[in-house]
């Protein structure tokens, strides 16, 4: 595997939209500053890809204008780092521009950078972690830089900087607080502070070891379990309505989506799973109990819960179907022994951590941390 240097003050990162291209809305315009003056607070020179802030509609029709502005990034050495903006759902469509490239499969391996994003990103790090180079599933641009109170939230602010130095020896503790998911992201929003609550469950062991060691691999849920199953559209309901209407082909597309992944050998084989430690979590969508039980069945369908040595499992948003989500975990799994550790703070539910693929961890549910070896 290849490890990108870590980021350090004076290096450039470029910010790109791989997904959704909500960035290059006016309406987002705050939302862009705030990101470029906390970038510049850690000391980073933010710029910002060729078709980044090109705009939903552009981005929707044009993954070749996506791919081509991760193509641009990795040769250019002056860039050191790769911020995606937000997350989607349809990263996949930039595969056989990418997949099919020789010479961004070339530049990814001599050019190694830090790479950073979450969500429907975990197209992007799979698709990385194929090409041998090592990413971190974490903040992006929107949803962390350009938190609309002003400063990162501290948890995830001291996650984020700890991307400044190797992860060797870093230990992963559960954040004091959670934070509700905001309902305003208007200009008018800036300088307040989202709801918090207090963390009332700490890391919770749902059955298994409470020691136990892997590599990190894995993502959003919902991303993965999209990858392996025929592109089930209908989860979304209103929320790709006015997609469906001006994208006609993205339906087809979507639809195939499977079929999309595995052309290009991007989901790990069972195999490849071996010894892993999986790290999932879910989305926005809050995907009600039986989705969630679809998608670890096609996990568990392709090998993945017979080879790998335990869970990691994030907090759902909003801690919505916290029980629930539980019940589903240990029955679709259906294997009492492996480990499961439950309320992780990474993904959708903020604050967030960042993990690094293929880092060795040490998971001690007793002492509440996990260990970056």
């Amino acid at each position: 595997m290849l490890f990108p240097e870590p980021l350090k003050k004076g290096d450039k990162v470029a910010v790109i939209s791989l997904s959704s291209g909500i960035l290059g809305e006016p309406y987002c315009t705050h939302e862009k500053e705030l990101g470029i003056k906390m970038l510049r607070r850690f000391g980073l020179e933010p710029v910002f890809t060729q078709h980044a802030l090109m705009g939903t509609d552009f981005i929707m029709k044009h993954p070749e204008a996506r791919a081509a502005d991760l193509k641009a990034a990795f040769p250019d050495d002056s860039v050191k780092g790769i911020i995606c903006a937000i997350g989607g759902i349809e990263t996949f469509r930039t595969f056989p521009y990418l997949m099919e490239d020789e010479e961004f499969i070339n530049a990814v391996r001599q050019h190694p950078k830090f790479f950073l994003g979450f969500s429907d990103t975990t197209n992007n790090h799979l698709m990385f972690h194929r090409l041998g180079l090592q990413t971190f599933y974490g903040q992006a641009f929107m949803c962390d830089l350009a938190e609309l109170s002003g400063d990162m939230l501290p948890y995830s602010k001291a996650q984020f900087e700890s991307c400044f130095a190797p992860y060797h020896g870093r230990k992963i503790t559960p954040s004091d607080v959670w934070y509700e998911e905001r309902t305003d992201f208007s200009s008018a929003a800036v300088g307040t502070a989202p709801v918090s609550h207090k963390e009332e469950h700490g890391y919770e062991l749902l059955q298994g070891s409470p020691v136990f060691e892997g590599e990190l691999l894995g993502g959003c849920i919902d991303s993965m379990g999209e990858m392996l199953m025929s592109g089930n559209i209908d989860r979304f309901g209103d929320m790709l309505s006015d997609e469906l209407e001006k994208y006609p082909h993205f339906k087809e597309d979507f639809i195939k989506q499977s079929e999309i992944t595995r052309k290009y050998n991007i989901f790990p084989n069972a195999e490849e799973w071996r010894g892993k430690i999986l790290f999932a979590e879910t989305s926005e969508v809050m995907p009600a109990p039986e989705t969630l039980r679809e998608y670890l069945t096609a996990l568990k369908n392709e090998g993945v819960f017979g080879n790998i040595n335990g869970i990691i499992i994030g907090k759902p948003m909003n801690e919505k179907y916290y029980e629930e989500y539980k019940s589903v975990w240990r029955e679709a799994v259906d294997n009492a022994e492996l480990p499961m550790l439950y309320n992780v703070n990474f993904g959708h539910s903020a604050p967030r951590a960042v993990l690094p693929y293929g880092a060795m961890a040490h998971v001690d549910a007793d002492r509440q941390e996990i260990t970056l070896l």
